[in-house]
């Protein structure tokens, strides 16, 4: 028998702490999903080595990354109009709602939404 893995997008926030070991948990079991916002935003530091570029595209390469469609840019639109969101929020945040999918989050403000599942995550 096959057991469907809840959908999970991570945001970036969510990643950065993962992948500096500041989760005090392991994350859920589930099927992780990025928005190509999430990509862009974690491999854009000014400051990053190569070897912490290659952690991040190892990392990222175990995920299912999402871009931007219709349904996607609609809902990123409506969520920026109604809530005053930041545009990469925004289309995070629409990247889970297109999917119907949890995101991980430690931002108040994308937490706050009630139009998303979303779900924070403790740090050490």
């Amino acid at each position: 028998m096959v057991v469907n893995q809840p959908l999970i997008v991570l945001d970036a926030n969510i990643a950065l702490y993962y992948l500096g070991g500041r989760l005090t948990a392991p994350l859920p079991s589930g099927s992780y999903h990025v928005s190509i916002i999430t990509e862009m935003e974690l491999l854009s530091y000014p400051n990053l080595s190569q070897a912490e570029e290659q952690t991040i595209r190892n990392f990222l390469a175990q995920l299912l990354i999402i871009g931007i469609d219709e349904s996607i840019k609609s809902i990123a639109i409506a969520l920026r109009k109604q809530h005053r969101l930041k545009l990469p929020d925004a289309m995070i945040a629409a990247t889970a709602q297109s999917l119907n999918a949890l995101l991980l989050t430690n931002d108040l403000k994308l937490a706050s939404l009630t139009t998303l599942k979303t779900q924070a995550l403790p740090l050490r």
